[in-house]
């Protein structure tokens, strides 16, 4: 390893330190997303940075943030999914369906890449950045098309976390209403919890239904993946002639299982693991994987801010913005349709 490469990643983890200590003075902007902006800002301010640390800020981007998906498994439970994960699972999957038709439409007559598409789509329907980089992992997404699809999930994120709370209040949704929206259409954790914290404040409601509908959504990274292999499977089809009798052409199920990310199954295996309990023994262990999984994941997306050039972010990264604007309101109105047809199912 180089020496710019180590002073890279040193760097990003310094921006993780001052990011993550952010992050816990106001509960507004969680530490992962200044993460992005600080790097961002700095790049911006520094631009020969951004070649020099090039190497550093990609390895970054790509391996801390495996680590802090895998970290966040131990969080997790699937025990979620089987009490309110169970009862919003319906609309979480029909979310999915939403974000990605509608992000592909749209996509399609803005003439942005499919490979940006897929990722508002996934960043949109599941868990914002993590799902962005999972996806991008499986469908060999460009830098600059995870930094565009970050930048522009992280915007309406923060207008949701900001706007969702009072709209409730406006609206007289219930408790539980307010949960299933925020927990089906806010793509951060952070941000949830930021939106749930004012909406308790505004209601006088302590809860944490928004939350744990948030995680169980988070064990849906499984299914973008699954998609993204299908998607990749389907391009290699049409790259290798797949009308002609003579292509070679792998099957779907040989590409999802080429291209599964092997991060994701050690995810899925941290979650067993802490369903089942083995972690229940030790006092800080919960603690440390919350708190090691956002660091990890901080110190990534400090790296990918590096990719994102304010000059461009307004030009080649507007259609994005726009993308990802059109895709979260999408996930809005199915949300707050969903809880007002079913208003006695949710209660």
């Amino acid at each position: 390893m180089n020496n710019k490469k180590l002073l890279a990643i040193i760097v990003c983890i310094g921006i993780a330190v001052v990011a993550t200590f952010l992050g816990e003075v106001q509960s507004i902007i969680g530490g992962p997303m200044l993460g992005l902006i600080i790097g961002m800002i700095i790049v911006n301010t520094i631009p020969s940075i951004s070649s020099e640390f090039k190497a550093g800020t990609s390895w970054t981007g790509k391996k801390f943030l495996n680590l802090g998906i895998v970290l966040t498994g131990a969080t997790l439970s699937f025990n979620q999914i089987l009490g309110l994960g169970a009862k919003a699972m319906p609309l979480l999957l029909f979310n999915i369906v939403v974000a990605f038709l509608v992000s592909y439409a749209v996509g399609k007559k803005l003439e942005v890449t499919q490979n940006t598409s897929a990722l508002v789509a996934s960043g949109t329907a599941i868990c914002g950045g993590t799902a962005i980089a999972t996806m991008s992992s499986v469908i060999g997404a460009k830098e600059d098309e995870i930094a565009y699809a970050m930048t522009s999930i992280f915007l309406f994120d923060l207008l949701a976390a900001l706007s969702y709370p009072y709209l409730a209040t406006a609206l007289n949704l219930t408790n539980n209403q307010f949960g299933f929206l925020a927990g089906t259409s806010i793509n951060d954790t952070s941000s949830v919890t930021a939106a749930e914290s004012t909406y308790s404040i505004l209601s006088g409601i302590d809860s944490n239904i928004a939350i744990t509908i948030k995680l169980a959504r988070t064990i849906l990274l499984v299914v973008i993946v699954v998609i993204g292999a299908i998607m990749t499977a389907r391009k290699q089809a049409e790259a290798n002639g797949s009308g002609s009798s003579e292509s070679t052409s792998p099957s779907i199920m040989e590409t999802i299982i080429k291209k599964f990310p092997k991060f994701i199954l050690v995810f899925l295996l941290m979650a067993i693991l802490n369903t089942i309990g083995l972690f229940d023994g030790i006092s800080w262990a919960g603690t440390f994987f919350k708190k090691a999984s956002k660091f990890f994941i901080t110190t990534a997306l400090a790296g990918v801010g590096f990719k994102v050039r304010f000059k461009s972010l307004f030009t080649d990264g507007l259609k994005p913005i726009i993308l990802g604007g059109v895709t979260w309101l999408s996930l809005f109105l199915s949300s707050m349709i969903f809880i007002s047809v079913f208003a006695n199912y949710i209660g």
